[in-house]
Order: structure tokens, then sequence, then C-alpha cells
């Protein structure tokens, strides 16, 4: 997964949100368009697109961008310096058997997930689905035990999965494993999808919490584009095949291809830099 493209309203306090309380750095500013990371890594984009209005609560759109930390520590930094800059969008944490994660709310309603994976050996697969569960997690219990006076702020993240709300399982199912051909991976009471590549626990998922029999998008702010990244452009020529197959309309601007998933959720595939 790339960096996930948010559109803004308020560009100047959406900036310092993802720079002072997420602790990414500003990688690159030019015109209405801020990209924030870690590293070098892009995480974020932020594009101002002002007079555009607040999405409903039931509508499709993201649920949140995943960051995703190698180390605890640095995971304990990141938690800490969100809680003490904007303590208002912490929204929870839990145990999901596969990683340990915890929740925020940008200042625009985006969801923001911060989280570490737990070792693949750990994991447990039955029938073909793995097990995941939503289990309390003491968040003082873990800042107590991993933050330390490093608070590794210069450690890098990726986008470990981005969390989309759909209106229809089924059909969340059929396009994005079917047609796109992610893996499933598991489900969840019929309510959400869990997808990969690779025997991760998830890239993507869809659920219908608060959207269930949403229809497509209306132009809002927030989720502009989900963007994923393949190993060589000859997958993106497979792909793109494999998509008009399924009669999904597909764009080639030459340095990737973007098309829309059926709540009109703008996802975008490019070769590995």
């Amino acid at each position: 997964m790339d960096a996930v493209t948010l559109h803004v309203a308020d560009l100047p306090g959406m900036t310092a949100y993802y720079r002072d309380a997420i602790a990414l750095s500003v990688l690159r500013a030019e015109g209405g368009t801020v990209v924030l990371g870690r590293g070098t890594t892009p995480l974020v984009v932020l594009q101002h697109t002002p007079g555009l209005p607040v999405p409903g609560r039931g509508q499709a759109g993201l649920f949140h961008t995943a960051i995703l930390f190698a180390h605890r520590a640095a995971l304990a930094a990141v938690v800490a310096s969100a809680v003490r800059v904007a303590p208002t969008t912490y929204v929870g944490a839990a145990d999901h058997l596969v990683s340990l994660a915890f929740y925020f709310t940008d200042p625009e309603g985006n969801g923001v997930e911060l989280y570490i994976d737990r070792a693949r050996e750990q994991w447990t697969w039955v029938d073909g689905e793995l097990q995941m569960a939503s289990l309390p997690l003491d968040a003082r219990a873990y800042l107590s035990e991993h933050l330390t006076d490093d608070q590794t702020a210069t450690t890098g993240a990726v986008v470990g999965h981005v969390h989309l709300q759909v209106g229809d399982i089924a059909r969340a199912q059929e396009f994005y494993v079917d047609a796109l051909g992610f893996e499933r991976t598991t489900g969840w009471h019929a309510s959400a999808l869990f997808v990969s590549a690779g025997g991760y626990h998830h890239h993507m998922a869809m659920n219908t919490w608060n959207s269930f029999g949403a229809g497509p998008r209306a132009a809002t702010i927030g989720l502009g584009a989900v963007s994923i990244v393949v190993p060589a452009r000859e997958k993106i020529m497979a792909l793109t095949d494999r998509l008009r197959h399924c009669q999904i309309p597909v764009a080639d601007d030459g340095a990737g291809i973007s098309f829309e998933d059926p709540w009109k959720n703008l996802i975008r595939v490019t070769p590995s830099r």
C-alpha cells in the first residue's frame, strides 16, 4: 500500500495534525498539496479541496488509514504524541490477535490507526480463515511498558492497510477478490471483509458497520484515492486486462492505472519505484 490521498477543507489545520500529533514529517508542500511521511516514505497526501461538504456517517468512503510501525517503542512514541497534542482525537485501542492497534479520528473525521504486527508465527489460521478479534488493549499499560526517553521520531513506517466503508460485503468481495485479485483472509459476521496479497493479515478491508446499503459516493472531503504498488509494469498490464475483462473502466496515464470500486472509491495502482 502507498500513501492515502485525502481531500481536505483546512489544509493548514490538517497538516498540523498529521505533523504534530501523528509525528509525520512534511516531505513536500506545493500549491494546495502537502505530502507527509516518515523518513522518505510518503504516508498521507493532503489535497486542499475547498467547498466540498462533509460526508455523512453512512456514506461509503474511508474508515481508516492504518500506519504500521516496526518497533513497539516507535508505536508508543507516536501514540503518546497524538494523545498529548490532540487528546480528543483518541478513540480507543484493541488487540486483534495479529496486531495491536490504537485508533484516532483526525479533525475532519478521517480514521487513523497506528499499529504494530505480532510475528507471523503467532497468527492462527483455521480452515483457511485467519483468526482475528477485537479484544481490549490497555493503552496506559502499553505506553508504560514501551515508551522510552528516545522517542524514535525518525523511525520509519508504512501504510500497512486501508480500511473502507462500503455498502455491501458480497459486492466488495466480487470487486476486490474476484476482479482485482486480492486473496480473502477472513470475514467478520458478514459485515466486514479482509483481503491481502502474499499472506499478510490484510492490505485492505471493507465494512458495512455504518454504511450498509450505501450507494456510490458523492463528492466530499475525505478519501481522495487509495494507492497500491505492484512489483513491475507487467503486473499493471495483467491487472488492466483482468479489470477490463470484468468490464471495469480503467484509465492509464503511463505511470499507472486508476479505476473506481462500486462505491466510487478511487483506486490507483503503480509499479514499484
